[in-house]
């Protein structure tokens, strides 16, 4: 049981702390690339884009969207983990 948890809550913090991470480099990534005159339509179309699908979830605020979607993906993979376990559980006593 021991080994569930420890499993459990490093999958839920790893996969919380990605899509943070995930996001915020594609984020800062295109608000540099802006910078540059060669590619500064598309990057900027590109942030705008980003930040609208991130205000959708978010119910008009981007943060609570980058949020909402680094908790839907850590509660997933908390399931898969949990299955995962099970499984190995249920094969090995077999």
């Amino acid at each position: 049981m021991n080994n569930l948890l420890r499993s459990l809550l490093l999958t839920l913090f790893l996969s919380f702390t990605l899509p943070i991470l995930l996001l915020v480099a594609v984020l800062t990534g295109l608000g540099i690339l802006g910078y540059l005159p060669v590619v500064d339509t598309v990057s900027q179309f590109a942030l705008s884009q980003l930040i609208q699908f991130l205000v959708i979830f978010g119910d008009g605020a981007m943060w609570p969207g980058l949020l909402i979607i680094a908790a839907t993906c850590s509660l997933v993979a908390g399931f898969f983990d949990l299955f995962n376990f099970w499984l190995y559980q249920t094969v090995r006593n077999h």
